[in-house]
């Protein structure tokens, strides 16, 4: 009997905590349903940004602007800006990201650059720090779903270093948002801005649907509505001085993307992975249900043949 009741206990044991992963994976749903929102909500800022940067593109001569943030240097040393999480329980997400941050420093140290880092998540931060790395700036405890105040914040601090003249170029290491069940860790140059890469051709928009009890992503181009400014508009400032006030705002556009792009892959992990710790629940509890019933039949069966043995006994 006691053997019984361990096996029920595991059994009640089990159970609780599919309860708690199926919340959890539930939970994550819904938050990658508002990051999907989000993305909508800030493509019509974006897309107006994207016009006016590609109409002075095609008025001005990028190359004969004398803008910091445009000006090639040669590179010395490098500044890594790394999005992680600030939670774990979402699969191979964040061993991803620091992995390949990891491997890009080893490139440019290869090459004889100096590497620095800029850590967003707890989890880098906690990682690189026990390591020694050499770290400039951390934010950790962000929204899980990112605002715009988070990435103006990170583009303050991170554009002061570059202007600073510590470091020639920053580039970002951010996990690409692919689907529920896959995710890329992908190395992109912020700073200085390419001139020529200003409109992404390959941007997306994803949303999540369900589809027969299941939830899927659908993905689509996100349409591109950059076009040239009129030949006659007047501009009131110099052109230079609008691209110059300009300019950081698409900066943050792009630390804003990459970390809503960090969050849907975030949170499409941990949905992952909660789905497949209550489906090994599911097939715990089918096992442990199992030795319960061949546990219990085998006591049933002593019990009577004691009870046959004693019968036999007073005969």
């Amino acid at each position: 009997m006691a053997n019984l009741k361990a096996i029920r206990d595991r059994i009640k044991s089990v159970k609780n905590t599919r309860k708690i992963t199926e919340a959890m994976r539930l939970v994550a749903a819904a938050r990658v349903r508002r990051a999907q929102e989000q993305v909508l909500a800030t493509r019509p800022f974006a897309d107006a940004l994207a016009q006016v940067l590609f109409g002075l593109q095609n008025r001005l001569q990028f190359e004969d602007v004398e803008l910091p943030l445009l000006q090639q240097q040669e590179v010395e040393s490098v500044a890594l800006v790394v999005v992680s999480g600030d939670r774990g329980l979402c699969g191979g997400y964040n061993a991803n990201i620091i992995r390949r941050a990891e491997a890009r420093a080893a490139e440019l140290k290869a090459e004889g650059k100096k590497v620095t880092f800029i850590l967003i998540g707890r989890k880098a931060i906690q990682y690189f720090k026990r390591r020694e790395a050499p770290i400039t700036a951390t934010f950790a405890n962000l929204s899980q779903i990112p605002t715009a105040e988070e990435a103006g914040q990170i583009n303050d601090e991170t554009r002061a270093i570059y202007l600073s003249d510590n470091v020639q170029r920053v580039e970002l290491v951010y996990t690409k948002f692919v689907s529920l069940v896959s995710s890329k860790p992908v190395v992109q140059t912020l700073l200085p801005l390419d001139p020529q890469g200003l409109a992404a051709q390959d941007d997306e928009i994803f949303r999540l649907t369900s589809r027969g009890g299941s939830f899927e992503v659908q993905r689509e181009p996100a349409p591109m509505t950059a076009a040239e400014l009129p030949r006659d508009m007047i501009f009131e400032q110099d052109p230079v001085q609008i691209l110059d006030a300009l300019l950081p705002l698409y900066i943050t556009n792009q630390i804003l993307r990459a970390l809503q792009e960090s969050a849907a892959s975030e949170l499409a992990a941990r949905m992952t992975a909660m789905n497949n710790a209550s489906d090994n629940a599911n097939d715990l509890i089918s096992d442990l249900t199992r030795s319960y019933n061949k546990a219990r039949q085998a006591a049933i069966t002593q019990e009577i043949l004691e009870v046959v043995g004693g019968a036999e006994a007073l005969g």
